[in-house]
């Protein structure tokens, strides 16, 4: 990137100085979180804990008391001197990576072999230095990324921000009133099998609430089910079209440098007659509404 060109308001130049004075700010703050884990540590050692809650087992032993009035004393939270002293106990000072900020040793520490893995840092994908970031050691411990970069990783991000049903329903049909997406959705047995299972039920539920129609007049739920219908109807016909259209640009390259006999390729010719008819037909319904077919198109239609 040319030195001239600026990243937010300053130089590219002046970019690089702020970013290495402030990586070494980092620095000197790891030092510090570890410095006060290593005098949590030594004020009250970790303990080999035989249970399942190894914090429940240190307030009994008046750990966390004396954690506590530790970090009152210097200044600090109890949640963070307990941090710092966990990690500073995970990472002995002879394995800890020279230049690595702390927070990425708190991320590491539950791996097995934290000590061989800190110590290989991936390909950073805009610089290309080999270098660890927040991001890259949460990919290590199958961590939730704070940037997603990857399909997975977006997915997983949205997963997250919808988890509540109402969150849920609102991006659901957001995204169905895309064509695209709308498309490549019914394209998947398991989706359309349950969004139709779901909007049939839904039907059927609006009319058990429906009130009696007054004699005369049309159910007020008529256009719903009405709409739902035409969903449903839509959706499988264009899913139709994606299976066909998979499934020939999946199957066709199959039969190259092949020898077909001649009634193979009557047979094929005969079925593709049927395919062209449905295509007319299915055309000709959606652009005039009529879905009556004759005798003729029926019978090509059943392969008689």
């Amino acid at each position: 990137m040319p030195a001239s060109t600026k990243v937010g308001s300053v130089t590219r130049q002046r970019y690089e100085e702020l970013v290495d004075r402030d990586r070494k700010l980092v620095l000197d703050e790891s030092k510090i979180q570890f410095k006060v884990g290593d005098d949590a540590l030594e004020i009250e050692p970790l303990r080999q804990h035989g249970g399942s809650h190894p914090s429940t087992d240190e307030e009994a032993c008046g750990v966390r008391q004396t954690l506590e009035m530790f970090a009152e004393d210097v200044g600090l939270s109890y949640s963070q001197v307990r941090i710092y002293r966990y990690t500073a106990g995970k990472w002995p000072a002879e394995h800890r990576a020279e230049g690595v900020p702390f927070e990425i040793h708190r991320i590491l520490e539950k791996l097995e072999d934290r000590f061989e893995r800190i110590l290989k840092p991936p390909r950073h994908p805009r610089n290309g230095r080999l270098q660890w970031t927040g991001d890259a050691a949460k990919r290590q411990v199958g961590w939730q990324v704070d940037t997603p970069k990857t399909v997975q990783e977006k997915v997983e991000a949205i997963h997250d921000l919808a988890s509540d049903e109402q969150v849920a329903v609102r991006v659901a049909t957001d995204f169905l009133r895309r064509p695209a997406v709308a498309f490549r959705a019914a394209g998947d047995d398991t989706a359309r099998h349950l969004f139709n299972k779901a909007q049939s039920h839904r039907a059927v539920q609006a009319e058990k609430n429906a009130e009696a129609p007054v004699p005369g007049q049309e159910n007020p739920v008529a256009p719903a089910v009405r709409a739902i219908d035409r969903t449903l109807e839509f959706l499988d016909l264009v899913g139709a079209c994606h299976k066909f259209v998979s499934s020939t640009s999946r199957l066709v390259p199959l039969v190259r440098d092949r020898d077909l006999s001649e009634d193979a390729r009557e047979v094929i010719g005969h079925n593709l007659s049927r395919v062209r008819a449905a295509c007319d037909w299915v055309e000709h319904a959606v652009s005039t509404g009529e879905t009556d077919m004759d005798e003729e198109l029926a019978r090509l239609l059943r392969g008689e």
